[in-house]
């Protein structure tokens, strides 16, 4: 635990998920903060693909064989996934683990998959033969080798489980950031959380603004997160699951702001698949959700401000709002 810089906030931090995990209070309460990891830990066990024992994995291995019953938690965001995976033109798809294993991109995978190898793959990859059971909470792979990976989604579950046991205990000014998933509670001091945009492809620290926002989650996904470079060409983890390849458009990084840190990860997903003109189209449809777009050739492009407000602080980055 350390003492922010911002006078009486107390940060304190862990690294679970693979990340860096930080959770801010106005108070100085490491039992609850401990709590809040254990929290996250409890979480992660349940829904990760990174080692042998878990209900997504236990899933996993049962592909072609029988149904797995799972804990009511896991089958409701196995059932959200579906849902959106589903969805006409998603590029959001829970079934793309096959791919996700071969790429291997930002666990030392560093190979490019052949043509005849991606086919074969993006075969086992098609959301409508996974079976779902409500009445037994079962899930069922029909084909061997398909693989479900939850951690396009998992993230922002678990940020609002920890939003919702933070309002349990009487908390009500917070933050919790998972690694790209960053949900807030209330506000410090009156005024708005700053939340930093991240420059594409520089130091950590480098910064295109801030997000200015308060009772909501910001979710950023970017190219420039997990990537390996070969023969001139970089490939980045943002998957297309049409071809299996990167995804290959205008855009180096998708933030979503709303409500829940689950409709984040989602919509991050859906607007990289669309690109910036078909998002903004989209994001007129559902208002609940606002985005900002960072482009290859430096602009930034906010949906609207309704819901927060944006300060730029890199002017190699040009500013456009879009009405929407």
């Amino acid at each position: 635990m350390t003492l922010s810089s911002e006078p009486g906030v107390y940060a304190f931090s862990a690294v679970l998920m693979g990340s860096p995990i930080l959770l801010k209070l106005f108070e100085h309460n490491e039992p609850l903060a401990r709590n809040v990891f254990r929290l996250i830990k409890h979480q992660e066990n349940l829904f990760t693909v990174n080692r042998a024992q878990s209900e997504v994995m236990a899933i996993n291995h049962a592909a072609g064989l029988h149904p797995v019953v799972v804990s009511s938690p896991v089958y409701q965001l196995i059932k959200r996934a579906s849902e959106v995976s589903r969805m006409s033109g998603s590029c959001f798809n829970f079934t793309i683990g096959p791919l996700v294993k071969r790429w291997k991109i930002g666990f030392q995978g560093n190979t490019v998959p052949s043509h005849s190898e991606l086919q074969a793959l993006l075969a086992l990859t098609d959301p409508r033969q996974v079976i779902l059971d409500d009445t037994q909470c079962s899930v069922f792979l029909q084909r061997r080798g398909m693989e479900i990976d939850l951690g396009a989604i998992a993230k922002g579950y678990i940020a609002d489980v920890v939003r919702d046991y933070l309002h349990q205990q009487q908390i009500s000014d917070a933050l919790i950031n998972l690694g790209g998933n960053v949900q807030t509670l209330g506000h410090p001091a009156e005024q708005r959380w700053g939340i930093g945009l991240k420059q594409p492809f520089a130091e950590p620290e480098a910064l295109i603004g801030a997000i200015n926002v308060t009772h909501k989650s910001v979710v950023t996904s970017g190219v420039y997160e997990r990537y390996f470079e070969r023969d001139g060409r970089r490939y980045h983890h943002i998957l297309d699951p049409r071809t299996g390849f990167p995804l290959d458009n205008e855009l180096l990084s998708v933030t979503v702001i709303s409500d829940d840190s689950i409709d984040g990860d989602i919509w991050t997903t859906l607007l990289y698949g669309l690109g910036v003109e078909k998002s903004l189209d989209t994001l007129r449809a559902n208002p609940h959700i606002e985005a900002i777009f960072v482009t290859r050739d430096r602009q930034v492009i906010c949906s609207s401000q309704r819901q927060y407000g944006f300060t730029l602080f890199d002017n190699q980055y040009q500013l456009t709002d879009s009405i929407v």
